[in-house]
């Protein structure tokens, strides 16, 4: 069974987070899978760089689950891209840190599918809106996986999360 990192980066997870702490909770009822509240880990922000580099080598596949902002992810999982994917450790001629791993993204947005359309409201598809952390997945030689998506978080029923958890479960032990 893979080893998988949850890396979870919602400024308010135990607090105004439904879909995302939902989901969180069920990863980590699984074997091989550690869960990480980045928030909670970094309220100041301040990321222990190191730590993080060897919490993803020891992960077979690394998820980045995350609410959607305004097309992009909170500010503490760019923050953490941009310091702990460092040259000479995540990429560049002596960087292979992410080879052979997974590159997961698990989001949740508020808006349906609906809307995540050509002829949607936000016209561009989601995997469209994720072209960015497919590259990143591409540029340090990770393994891109087609994204875990809950659509229209902001409505979701009781019943139709407790699915959407379990379905996640299942998508972490594929």
């Amino acid at each position: 069974m893979k080893k998988t990192l949850v890396l979870v980066f919602h400024p308010d997870l135990g607090g105004q987070s439904h879909v995302n702490k939902a989901l969180a909770e069920a990863a980590g009822e699984l074997e091989n899978v550690t869960v990480r509240d980045e928030y909670a880990l970094y309220p100041d922000g301040n990321i222990d760089v190191k730590a993080e580099q060897q919490a993803v080598e020891a992960a077979d596949r690394v998820v980045f689950q995350f609410p959607l902002y305004w097309f992009s992810s909170p500010a503490l999982l760019k923050e953490w891209e941009d310091k702990v994917l460092e040259h000479g450790w995540a990429y560049g001629s002596e960087g292979h840190a992410f080879e052979g791993k997974e590159f997961v993204v698990a989001v949740s947005t508020g808006s349906p599918e609906s809307k995540y359309q050509p002829d949607g409201d936000n016209r561009f598809t989601i995997d469209q809106v994720l072209v960015p952390f497919e590259g990143t997945a591409n540029h340090i030689n990770a393994t891109w996986v087609k994204p875990f998506v809950t659509f229209a978080s902001f409505g979701i029923s009781d019943e139709a999360l407790a699915e959407q958890a379990e379905a996640y479960k299942t998508f972490l032990t594929k």
